[in-house]
């Protein structure tokens, strides 16, 4: 096999050189290196390092059944990470929310699962419209706040929804089943949004999750969301917040490689924190996330 093995490969996002500049490339990928708002283990900081590290499995040849690489046949750029105002999590989330306002495609690498309402915002403004959302985690993070707090990762979705950033009859979230009141599993409900539990999602697998799926978002705008969580802590230990009863790595898979009709406008994958991760397998499952997330893009679209 010719060419620089894996372990010398660039420090970028597959390998990729810095283009921190290169906000005109099709996609973009950034890190956003912030765990402000998190309610039980930090690190999640650490986690933009860590995903772009374990990337470098991923540049050896093209997705196996989409039969493209992106990192070669796709316009992608890594820009580095987002600049963040440390301490403060409102003025954070603003840069956070700035930065995406620039970028034509963004694959974000979180960091904790806040970070996904700013890049919400800047989507909202820019499309004029609330979004469909496909949201995959072990927790519903509709909490109207956290220990008090209305800014924290678990309140992400009550505020996306409050603010009209999200449609929630086109709200889809997969592998539910930490602990929660019955307050807000009554509130999410009477929004309309569809929950698909962990013990239901074992039960219908990749291609009946892929249904659901596609069948509550659309053909309209819609953003993927992806907390490691999602997965059962055997597969991703390395995150703030484990639950057991997830998804397996192949059944995420499985559901992503399946949902090439939705029209995605955007993704993150967040709450990987590498200081509780076992030889870089929550890493490598979130780098493989986003990039099946590209070969699934790079199938839909010309780049």
């Amino acid at each position: 096999m010719p060419g620089t093995p894996t372990f010398a490969a660039s420090p970028g996002f597959l390998g990729l050189a810095p283009r921190a500049a290169d906000r005109d490339a099709a996609f973009q990928v950034a890190g956003i290196p912030l765990d402000l708002g998190t309610t039980n283990r930090s690190g999640a900081r650490e986690g933009p390092a860590a995903i772009r590290r374990a990337s470098r499995m991923l540049v050896d040849g093209a997705h196996p059944e989409h039969w493209i690489d992106p990192r070669l046949q796709m316009d992608i750029a890594d820009l580095g990470d987002f600049p963040i105002a440390l301490g403060d999590l409102p003025s954070s989330l603003a840069l956070i929310e700035a930065a995406a306002a620039r970028c034509r495609h963004l694959v974000a690498l979180g960091g904790e699962h806040l970070v996904t309402l700013p890049l919400l915002r800047a989507l909202r403004r820019r499309l004029g419209a609330p979004l469909g959302l496909l949201h995959l985690d072990a927790h519903l993070d509709t909490w109207a706040t956290n220990f008090g707090k209305p800014l924290a990762h678990g309140t992400v979705f009550f505020r996306a929804i409050e603010e009209g950033l999200v449609d929630p009859r086109r709200m889809v979230q997969i592998g539910i089943r930490s602990p929660v009141d019955r307050e807000t599993w009554d509130w999410t409900q009477a929004r309309g949004v569809t929950v698909v539990s962990g013990q239901r999602a074992q039960e219908i697998g990749p291609a009946g999750l892929a249904t659901i799926a596609c069948t509550v978002l659309g053909e309209a705008p819609c953003y993927l969301s992806f907390d490691i969580d999602a997965l059962d802590p055997a597969f991703a230990p390395g995150t703030g917040t484990p639950e057991v009863g997830g998804l397996a790595t192949w059944q995420a898979q499985g559901l992503l490689r399946r949902l090439e009709g939705l029209d995605f406008v955007g993704m993150d994958v967040v709450e990987v924190a590498p200081a509780y991760d076992v030889a870089e397998i929550t890493a490598l499952a979130a780098a493989t996330v986003a990039w099946e997330y590209l070969a699934l893009l790079g199938v839909r679209k010309p780049v």
